[in-house]
């Protein structure tokens, strides 16, 4: 999912530049309130324009997948738009009788599978398949996303990360309270309906996106590499033969786990009334039971033994090299001066595109990344080679100015590029209620919404002493991961 500025408009947010100095302070209302059965609420009023983005973020994702079910969170945010005992059906009571005759039809199948008994398999799912048809007969299809669409909802969408799965609408101020309903019943209430045939969605999904792309496989190898034991190595849509094997029952518990009040983060960013709105959610929300507690994730990486290299060849590679390291998690002072050297490298400006596209002619393309994350995060450079560039050219120009940034203080002017650049994105961005509740939600996951707040006001008070600082620490080929995509 993309997320975009939308012109400057006229908005409630005054981003202050103190006078003398190169601080930014950031004037944004937020109402916080963490309900009796942990549910976090953020809202944010606004009233330049008579509509709410909507955001129910769930804090689970990729990383809480045990071995054997990954892409479990993911295919689950597939089966919440099926409905609920409510929603999506004209007969909850035969509802409930299709499915278990699938999961135990399901269940033989995976008997007849592991015995090579390919016959019994083929009978096994026609009939599966005849009870499917049949069950469809009761939908009500689309309920969920007819009922948004009807009350003038736009953006609706969900997605998955490796942290949370996100339900996002933006509906016309008057509708909130149908978001609240609707929502407040999918986290008591959903029903996973059609498993097994959006299971052969999501692994169509796959092939498509993942298995069939030059950089699919290239990309999750590199990934699984840097990371060694951290969750972060696994897809997030899930590995071929595990989404194979998924059942309804795996995503039942899953979501009886993860989908509670106290796992749960809701934004809203519009124009509403704080008082009012807060009492139409703890209307909908309060009386949930809070869900039980789990135990915090604890698995950490080793220290890496030494640099790590993949080379992959072959005849539709678009030319590709990655370098990347692993860097401290959000809220670590080391990530600010991080994003003034990913600034300083990128952009037709930055010093990377001078040296490799317009002096050395070997690339058409380069980005530098600094991408802050809950637990572990990473800085990268990746390079678009051109066909006929010398790759290990290309490694040592990208080497030699990661080495100057070591050792050579940055300018006053490539501060202020780097700083008044951060300003104005986060006045546009701040000025898109969509981008306002999403950023709210997402890094009150990590921990706080303030950092996302602050982001701007922390990057002024870098030193050209910690960007060098934190170059030496972070950029050591020791701990670095590289990765070359090549045509054959």
């Amino acid at each position: 999912m993309i997320f975009s500025h939308k012109n400057f408009l006229r908005s409630l947010l005054a981003l202050a530049f103190v006078a003398g100095t190169a601080h930014a302070a950031v004037n944004m209302p937020v109402h916080k309130e963490v309900l009796d059965n942990g549910l976090t609420v953020l809202l944010h009023p606004n009233s330049q324009a008579p509509t709410v983005s909507c955001r129910l973020f769930y804090v689970t994702g990729s990383v809480h997948e045990v071995p054997g079910k990954s892409g479990l969170a993911h295919m689950l945010e597939h089966e919440l738009f099926k409905g609920t005992n409510k929603v999506g059906i004209t007969d909850s009571v035969a509802d409930a009788r299709f499915m278990a005759a699938q999961d135990s039809l399901q269940a033989l199948i995976r008997s007849a599978k592991l015995a090579g008994d390919t016959a019994t398999v083929n009978r096994l799912t026609a009939e599966h398949d005849s009870v499917v048809n049949e069950h469809r007969k009761i939908f009500v299809k689309d309920e969920l996303w007819s009922a948004y669409q009807a009350a003038g909802g736009t953006g609706l969408n969900a997605f998955t990360s490796d942290l949370m799965t996100a339900y996002i609408v933006t509906l016309p101020k008057d509708k909130i309270e149908l978001f609240m309903w609707l929502e407040a019943d999918r986290m008591q209430n959903a029903v996973l309906r059609e498993f097994y045939s959006e299971r052969s969605v999501v692994r169509e999904e796959r092939r498509m996106r993942y298995d069939d792309k030059p950089a699919g496989r290239y990309i999750e190898t590199l990934n699984s590499m840097i990371y060694e034991a951290f969750p972060y190595r696994v897809p997030t849509i899930g590995w071929p033969s595990d989404i194979d094997n998924l059942t309804r029952e795996m995503a039942a518990e899953h979501y009886r786990k993860y989908y509670k009040p106290r796992n749960a983060i809701l934004v809203l960013a519009g124009d509403l009334d704080t008082t009012a709105t807060m009492e139409m959610v703890k209307k909908y929300f309060s009386n949930i039971p809070a869900g039980e507690a789990f135990p915090p994730l604890t698995i950490r990486d080793p220290e890496q033994a030494g640099e790590k290299r993949l080379v992959v060849k072959r005849p539709d590679a678009p030319n590709m090299y990655d370098l990347v390291f692993k860097t401290a998690e959000v809220g670590d002072k080391s990530l600010y001066a991080l994003d003034i050297i990913e600034g300083v490298l990128n952009g037709r400006s930055g010093r990377l595109y001078r040296r490799l596209v317009e002096q050395e002619k070997l690339a058409v393309g380069i980005r530098s990344s600094n991408s802050p994350n809950k637990y572990v995060s990473e800085f990268g450079v990746h390079v678009n080679l051109r066909p006929d560039a010398d790759e290990a050219k290309v490694e040592q120009i990208v080497w030699e100015e990661l080495e100057k940034l070591k050792t050579e203080p940055l300018s006053a002017r490539d501060f202020e590029k780097v700083k008044n650049h951060s300003y104005a994105a986060l006045v546009r961005s701040l000025t898109d209620m969509e981008n306002v509740a999403t950023m709210l939600a997402w890094y009150e996951m990590y921990g706080d919404y303030n950092i996302f707040l602050n982001w701007a006001d922390e990057l002024s008070k870098v030193t050209a002493a910690d960007v060098q600082e934190i170059a030496q620490k972070t950029f050591v080929r020791e701990k670095s991961v590289s990765g070359f995509l090549l045509k054959k």
